[in-house]
């Protein structure tokens, strides 16, 4: 029987949500699969569900479970590629537990054969690789209306459909283009031009419909090289002066203002002559020729030169207002003319970093065209508000997108070697009383023996046999002590610390330790009946290792370090309620190294000589005598440190 439509389409449905949901929870769902299945096999085995008490410290995994099996009566394999180390403690806890946390922590797999567990390093499946469409570069600036490329043997119809998304613009092909590939670079150029330059150099025509869209296609037969030849060559072809509206005031001589006019997709282009000629009268003449409504905020005062070629309206006043105190803006097809210092011609715009933070950036722009513009810092946007005249802020913008760039970060890899060699001898005799000792120690590798009195008495005894000589006895608590001993040491202590900053900052690292020694002051309060206070202080003596690295990164990739080691470190044991000595090695460098190579640094060589006598007086200083009467330690340790760096850039 065949189950009905929609039965069969929610069982569908369910089935596709199983499987595409399943991976999201593959991990837990994995232990969960493992915990049932070692709950199932307690039944058979109660060994499982046995408490004990493990504590291990550096165990192989391989030992570990062999013990846990044997002493539970368990069926384990282990594969032998796992080699690591466990430290674990479990008191009173299920050995099925112990497992999972196993599997858990390591992250291992357990494969079942009827009561048999095999180990195995966990290998999760492979995910299916992504094919990931090539992103389309194309930004657009909808303040200015500038319009960025950079295209690479890209699809027309990925292109344009970027275009159409960002600008807002309708851009449409004509049939047949859709599979044309093109490639050009543009950086904030005019929408429009933009546009047109990116279908020029592909042999491809623009042209703008009277409901702003704009069409690409192919040229006409006899249409390119016309095209191609320039602007000069672009407008209607009816005119008598090929494209050309010469005004009627340019005349030759001083104080003429020539206007040459076209047209080019709707859009007009324009030559400018004008040599020392007022602002507002260029400004009038070109205006009427252009057909641009203006208003001016105040009257234009001063005189300009320009000689401008292919340009448009807005071009035309860029050019006119640099370096005077007027500007303009465009609103609702009106232009606003004036002072840049006028409320109506103040702009607003908000630049945010991208790569670096704004710290200190209003330090770093020049006075001269933060001149009249308000910079408002927000940290929590990394941005900057720029309040003021729009070229004035156009050109401030263009100054800090070349400080905005990718500070690298610097990863600083320190090796710390110490190598201490020494040697220390320990002789002499040592006798006393006490009331309990017992002959005993080490005669092997060294001398180190205390003879109780009984043990004396007995050598006596044994040096005067058939009574024909006696040396007495000594009391019973008498004891004497024999040192003969010599060590050597080679000790290496490394540490390998990483250190991270940005190009430009200090990282420092600073490792150490702390030893207290304590002042006792006694005082007396009172005069007649005078008390004694005794007060103990702690002072604080600190051994550290210091590291101060700062890097410059150079555009070869090479690293200038700037480095300050400092190693401070205790020697030997104090003396009781005294400072700990202390020993000191420093040294600073301007070092140049290429990326991801490593440098030796160092090889500071320190050496500490100590030599303790004690004995009795006068008799420790007779030759021969001195050593049974005396017992001296002499100590001579060298320390070479060895200071390894390598930086790696990080981008």
């Amino acid at each position: 029987m065949i189950a009905p439509l929609p039965f069969r389409f929610f069982f569908t449905s369910c089935l596709l949500l199983l499987l595409f949901t399943r991976p999201a929870f593959g991990q837990q769902d994995r232990f969960e699969l493992l915990e049932q299945r070692l709950r199932d096999l307690a039944v058979l085995n109660p060994g499982l569900n046995e408490k004990v008490d493990l504590s291990v410290s550096g165990a192989s995994i391989q030992e570990f479970l062999r013990g846990l099996a044997e002493s539970n009566n368990l069926n384990i394999s282990i594969d032998p590629q796992l080699t690591f180390k466990v430290h674990n403690n479990f008191t009173n806890e299920k050995v099925v537990n112990i497992i999972l946390f196993l599997a858990r922590e390591y992250n291992l797999d357990i494969r079942f054969v009827g009561s048999i567990m095999s180990f195995t390093r966990y290998t999760p499946l492979a995910e299916p690789l992504r094919i990931v469409p090539k992103e389309i570069q194309v930004k657009y600036n909808s303040y200015n209306n500038a319009l960025s490329m950079d295209l690479k043997n890209d699809t027309l119809e990925a292109v344009v459909k970027k275009i159409t998304q960002v600008t807002k613009k309708n851009v449409v092909l004509a049939s047949g283009l859709q599979d044309r590939k093109v490639s050009i670079y543009l950086e904030d150029m005019p929408l429009e031009d933009a546009i047109e330059k990116m279908a020029l150099v592909n042999d491809l025509k623009v042209t703008k419909t009277s409901d702003n869209f704009f069409l690409i296609h192919k040229f006409e037969d006899g249409e390119a090289r016309e095209l191609a030849a320039g602007p000069a060559s672009r407008g209607p072809k009816n005119n008598a002066n090929g494209g050309r509206k010469t005004n009627a005031r340019a005349a030759n001589g001083a104080g003429a203002v020539r206007v040459s006019l076209r047209d080019s997709l709707g859009r007009k282009y324009m030559d400018v002559d004008a040599a020392n000629v007022p602002i507002q009268e260029i400004l009038q003449t070109v205006s009427e020729e252009a057909g641009v409504n203006y208003f001016l905020y105040s009257d234009l005062k001063g005189n300009a030169t320009l000689r401008a070629s292919d340009v448009t309206f807005d071009d035309f006043l860029v050019y006119l207002f640099q370096g005077s105190d007027y500007t303009h803006r465009k609103e609702s097809g009106l232009y606003l003319i004036g002072d840049r210092k006028l409320e109506g011609l103040r702009a607003h715009k908000l630049f945010q970093f991208q790569f670096r933070s704004l710290d200190a950036i209003q330090d770093v722009i020049p006075a001269e065209i933060r001149k009249g513009v308000e910079i408002k810092e927000f940290k929590e946007l990394n941005s900057i508000l720029l309040t003021g005249s729009l070229p004035q802020i156009n050109e401030i913008e263009a100054f800090i997108k070349q400080l905005d760039r990718v500070v690298p970060l610097v990863l600083i890899e320190v090796i710390l070697v110490d190598v201490r060699k020494g040697k220390s001898v320990s002789t002499g005799i040592r006798a006393g009383v006490s009331d309990s000792v017992t002959s005993g120690g080490t005669i092997l590798p060294g001398v180190d023996f205390t003879f109780s009195a009984r043990s004396i008495n007995d050598f006596l005894s044994r040096l005067g046999v058939n009574n024909t000589m006696s040396l007495g006895r000594v009391s019973p608590n008498f004891y004497v002590g024999l040192s003969a001993l010599e060590k050597n040491s080679n000790v290496d202590v490394r540490s390998m610390p990483k250190l991270s900053t940005l190009n430009g900052h200090e990282a420092s690292l600073s490792i150490g330790s702390t030893r207290y020694y304590s002042i006792r002051t006694q005082n007396v309060v009172g005069t007649l009946t005078p008390q004694t206070l005794v007060t103990e202080q702690f002072n604080a003596v600190q051994a550290n290792l210091a590291i101060n690295i700062k890097p410059v990164v150079a555009a070869d990739d090479q690293v200038t370090l700037s480095i300050d080691v400092n190693i401070s470190d205790f020697i030997g044991e104090p003396p009781e309620k005294a400072p700990p000595p202390s020993s000191t090695s420093q040294f600073k460098s301007l070092v140049r190294v290429k990326n991801e190579e490593m440098i030796v640094l160092g090889g500071l060589e320190r050496t500490e000589r100590a030599e303790n006598g004690a004995g009795v007086p006068v008799l420790s200083r007779i030759p021969v005598l001195k050593w049974l009467f005396s017992s001296r330690t002499k100590s001579n340790t060298k320390v070479v440190s060895v200071v390894f760096i390598k930086p790696t850039i990080i981008y």
